[in-house]
């Protein structure tokens, strides 16, 4: 197992202090820095901006939003980011939710499924420098009837195949990326319950007639080191309460339906009514211990060393961190302690 870096969103003010992580994260050898988008900064942006100032850590989105490009588009700053990079880009996908793939994309939010499953042939189909074609239920290349006219990439990406992940929650989702993708990237990955995710994902493999020999599991987990364990889960509190309680609607909240399915319906309803109800810090301090506890690393180095090695044995092969540490300094000294606590772990 290797160790990544999210850096989450940027333009929030911190971006000179992420800039500095992701170069301690390259100094310490991890394997890998994400980073997100969702309706402020763009993904490709920053991960340009970092992949210019580091050597040898991977650069990943985590995640670009289907809604947002074409999968031709996608392809082209793939493929742009990897020769920029020096072949360090990795490509994370995901299909984000109706209130964003519709109110800010104006992308109806309708048969993700089968959405995703084209786009990423098409995606691919463009970076191996085919010419491009496709008669899809969902995407068609070139448009029938028109001037159109199939094209081919005419960027040489660095590698011939670029490894493809999907943010994947809902089981068919998590079926489907074993069946297509490289690699999962989770949200709320907890060893005690991913068994079940796990093997729907080895269904859509076995689906597929593919092993997943080289297949990369890569949660990302809020990193809060501190002499009281329980006490360092508060700082987690705020990021847990808002996607179980408020990322999506009443009704379509998959955050919510994951923590439901981890066996918390009860204090997930809680969590999201108190939220909708704009009783954030009630539902901040909703959110159970033992579900911020199953999801993140708290404490002391032997501590996180101890979790490290359960996520380890459940399967996962590129642990992303998220230092949620109140300073700059405390989030760098936090990555220091992790990729202490690996080598302490045993697993790296």
């Amino acid at each position: 197992m290797r160790l990544g870096l999210n850096l989450g969103y940027w333009g929030a003010g911190n971006d000179a202090a992420n800039l500095a992580l992701a170069k301690k994260a390259d100094e310490l050898d991890y394997a890998v820095v994400w980073a997100a988008e969702a309706y402020g900064s763009d993904a490709p942006t920053v991960l340009s901006w970092v992949a210019a100032q580091t050597s040898r850590i991977d650069v990943g989105s985590a995640v670009l939003q289907i809604p947002a490009r074409t999968p031709a588009m996608t392809a082209m700053t793939a493929a742009t980011l990897d020769t920029l990079s020096g072949g360090r880009f990795r490509l994370g996908l995901g299909v984000s939710g109706p209130q964003v793939s519709e109110g800010w994309h104006g992308v109806k939010f309708a048969s993700p499924l089968g959405r995703t499953r084209e786009y990423v042939e098409i995606v691919r189909k463009a970076l191996s420098r085919e010419r491009v074609r496709y008669d899809g239920d969902h995407f068609q290349l070139p448009l029938p009837g028109g001037p159109g006219k199939a094209l081919t990439l005419t960027v040489h990406p660095v590698r011939d195949e670029i490894p493809v992940y999907l943010a994947a929650i809902g089981p068919k989702n998590l079926e489907l990326t074993g069946e297509i993708a490289d690699g999962w990237l989770p949200v709320f990955y907890s060893p005690e319950h991913a068994g079940e995710q796990l093997k729907l994902i080895q269904a859509g493999a076995d689906k597929a007639g593919r092993t997943l020999d080289g297949f990369d599991v890569v949660p990302t987990v809020p990193l809060v080191v501190g002499d009281d364990w329980k006490a360092c889960a508060d700082a987690v509190r705020g990021y847990a309460a808002l996607y179980i309680g408020g990322m999506g609607s009443r009704e379509k909240n998959f955050y919510n339906q994951l923590a439901c399915r981890m066996g918390f319906e009860r204090e997930a309803a809680d969590v999201q009514q108190k939220y909708l109800g704009r009783d954030y810090e009630g539902a901040m301090a909703a959110v159970p211990l033992e579900f911020i506890d199953a999801t993140s690393l708290l404490g002391p180095k032997e501590r996180i060393a101890e979790r490290m090695q359960a996520f380890a044995g459940s399967g996962v092969t590129t642990l992303t961190v998220a230092p949620a540490m109140p300073d700059p300094e405390g989030s760098a000294r936090a990555l220091e302690i992790a990729a202490e606590a690996i080598e302490t772990a045993g697993v790296a």
